[in-house]
């Protein structure tokens, strides 16, 4: 007999293709960190770019795999959870704002927060739009009808 834990547990499947997309979103924020250090007290433009296309690509990623398309089931989690939340580094975005104010430059610190809100909520919604105008959507055949 099972528990309920145990029934929740999401499959094998999804689980390797989440982590196979993690490692490689994570290699790829890791390598442009090393590729653009940030200098000491300088704003932080690698995790900020970082975020805005993770973001960005998360708006079409969605509007194609949910709208458009019909794809693999483990699509999604591999790209989105997977490569896109390895990718995108919010809790780096907080440390670097922490350095920033602890560092005796509130206004640069306060500068990047905001900015890195707004311009990844920007970003997945510009990008989710973009996709609807330029990808037609899905036909009544592929949805079953």
């Amino acid at each position: 007999m099972s528990t309920s834990s145990e029934s929740a547990r999401p499959p094998a499947g999804i689980i390797a293709v989440v982590t196979a997309g993690g490692v490689i979103g994570a290699c790829a924020r890791y390598g442009a960190g090393l590729a653009w250090p940030t200098p000491p007290g300088g704003f932080p433009w690698t995790t900020w770019w970082i975020n805005v296309t993770g973001c960005a690509a998360m708006g079409v990623l969605m509007v194609l795999v949910t709208e458009r398309f019909s794809p693999n089931r483990l699509l999604r989690p591999f790209l989105g959870t997977g490569i896109l939340g390895g990718y995108t580094t919010f809790s780096t975005a907080t440390l670097d704002t922490r350095h920033l104010l602890d560092g005796g430059h509130p206004g640069r610190g306060l500068m990047y927060a905001a900015t890195t809100l707004l311009a990844s909520v920007a970003a997945v919604w510009a990008a989710s739009a973009i996709t609807r105008a330029v990808v037609p959507p899905r036909s009544p055949a592929e949805d079953g009808a």
